[in-house]
């Protein structure tokens, strides 16, 4: 492939290299010109066009990302369409991801031109989720090159999506005087939400003293009839020879490992008993924050063994996000007023649910629901605020006229609301430390809602994510860190940051705002139950 200045007698086959206007006629960027193309731009006067030449044995950049996806083996994975020599890989399943990190350095040595990304080793991941990208870099590449890549795909598989399994869990909790029933209460809820996430299912518990033998005699009886057993011990391990270690051994299993370089999670202790996985959970998995639990856990529903050398080699990222909750943290982490947030409103979907009438214009008090929520934001302590508009754009900036607000265009809003936060992200201020997430159908958020997160997002130092609830359940607005950022975008369809969120193993600090966390009015009865009047 040559790359330059083409004479235009010379450029049909030509792959352009900037968007070029001949007349009324548009071409974009990466358009391959054909003879009529040619006669346009000759007729516009264009002598010269800034454009790759293909060689015979040239791929274009879509044929190449197609044919290296398409060589590529893996499970529960599937290959979106190439498009601006870019292959996308998505999940087919909610699991854990696994990859060949020795075929993916491989392929990357070949040649600048051919790269791909992936997730992490074993990170969690959602159906629907990008776990893998392939890019061209060029417009076109070598067939040679391209040979080389396929080549190492068929050496074994590369990618997989390890899919949760249903399996039963039964649960041992120990008890000590001081113990709470409601602790007890609440780790069980932590725990069946912890399963439910992955597939798997809680099927009994038991509660025994914090003694070897009770908790033996436990485990031997939930062995037989689950897939695995957890056991929740009163007091934390203080020695490999402490109570759950040595009722594992004597029920008759094996202990794995006590202790894993994970904090939060140093003091799990993994074993075996009638072929069956038993976990001594740490006390953080009390909590429903990540922790090294969950990487355990996870693994092992997903259907993927975990040795000691597996636990012994999870030091390297194994310093996790602290824990607000913590009781003794590991350094006190003073609130940051300073940290800037700006506010990205949400004001460009169709409102199709609606069957016509664009919600967002609804009257509520007599005001346009989205000036309404664009003023809250404004009255928020966020130093500016960014309101994303698509769906009849004129109108909605109209109803905004007169605020400072600052507008970001989604021409693209149709494709759904991954495209609508990329555009939002895109024009957040570089010196910003977050994003908050307002959707614009939200009557009930207040603008001291709105301060509540921001708060709590500098007291963590604008390192975790922010997410307003409403009685234990996840709602909105969410703030985002600007870690995130780069994340967002890559996202596709009408996806929102939720799985990032997870796939990043950020720290989610959930604030309560009340009802107003839950609220929004996708509907014509939900809109006029909550007291707004629809507008033509």
């Amino acid at each position: 492939m040559k790359f330059g200045p083409v004479p235009i007698d010379t450029a049909e086959g030509a792959v352009l290299a900037h968007a070029t206007t001949a007349g009324e006629r548009r071409f974009r960027k990466a358009h391959r010109l054909s003879a009529a193309d040619v006669s346009l731009l000759r007729a516009a006067g264009i002598s010269e066009v800034v454009a790759a030449v293909l060689a015979p044995d040239d791929l274009s950049e879509d044929a190449a990302a197609e044919r290296i996806a398409e060589s590529m083996v893996h499970r529960n994975i599937e290959a979106k369409p190439a498009a601006t020599g870019r292959v996308n890989l998505h999940a087919e399943a909610a699991g854990i991801f696994t990859v060949d990190a020795a075929m993916i350095d491989a392929i990357n040595a070949v040649d600048p031109t051919i790269t791909i990304a992936t997730l992490a080793q074993h990170a969690p991941v959602e159906k629907g989720q990008m776990v893998a990208t392939v890019k061209i870099i060029p417009f076109a590449v070598a067939s040679v090159l391209v040979d080389a890549v396929t080549k190492i795909c068929a050496g074994g598989e590369i990618i997989a999506v390890n899919a949760y399994q249903p399996v039963r869990v039964g649960v041992i909790q120990t008890v000590l005087p001081g113990i709470k029933p409601s602790v007890l209460d609440k780790t069980l809820r932590v725990t069946e939400a912890r399963l439910a996430r992955s597939g798997g299912r809680l099927t009994a518990e038991r509660r025994t003293p914090h003694e070897v033998g009770p908790v033996a005699e436990a485990a031997a009886s939930l062995a037989r009839d689950n897939d695995m057993v957890v056991i929740f011990g009163a007091s934390a391990m203080s020695d490999f020879g402490d109570v759950v270690p040595a009722a594992i051994e004597k029920a008759g299993g094996t202990v794995i490992r006590a202790g894993m370089p994970v904090d939060p999670g140093n003091l799990l202790v993994l074993g075996t008993l009638g072929g069956k996985r038993v976990i001594g959970a740490p006390g953080c998995a009390r909590s429903p924050k990540e922790n090294g639990f969950d990487w355990v856990l996870d693994r092992l529903i997903a259907g993927l063994d975990v040795t000691a050398k597996d636990i012994a080699g999870m030091g390297v990222g194994g310093l996790l996000m602290e824990i607000p909750t913590r009781p003794q943290p590991r350094e006190p982490l003073p609130a940051r007023a300073e940290l800037k947030v700006d506010i990205v409103l949400l004001a460009a979907g169709r409102s199709s649910r609606m069957g016509g009438p664009n919600k967002l214009l609804a009257l509520f008090d007599g005001k346009p629901l989205v000036r309404r929520t664009a003023e809250r934001a404004l009255g928020s302590k966020a130093s500016a605020t960014i309101v994303v508009t698509g769906h009849q754009r004129e109108r909605v900036r109209t109803v905004l006229s007169g605020l400072d607000v600052t507008f970001a265009d989604n021409p693209d809003f149709t494709e759904g609301l991954s495209s609508s936060l990329k555009a939002g992200i895109a024009r957040v201020s570089g010196d910003a430390a977050g994003a908050m997430i307002v959707l614009g159908d939200m009557p009930g958020v207040a603008s001291a809602d709105l301060d509540r997160l921001i708060d709590t997002f500098r007291k963590s130092e604008g390192r975790s994510v922010v997410r307003a609830s409403h009685e234990g359940k996840r709602g909105n607005p969410v703030l985002l860190p600007r870690s995130l950022f780069a994340a967002i975008a890559h996202l596709e369809g009408d996806t929102g940051a939720r799985h990032l969120v997870e796939a990043e193993g950020l720290d989610v600090v959930d604030v309560e705002i009340g009802k107003a966390a839950s609220i929004d009015v996708d509907t014509r009865e939900a809109l006029e139950g909550a007291g707004g009047v629809l507008q033509d």
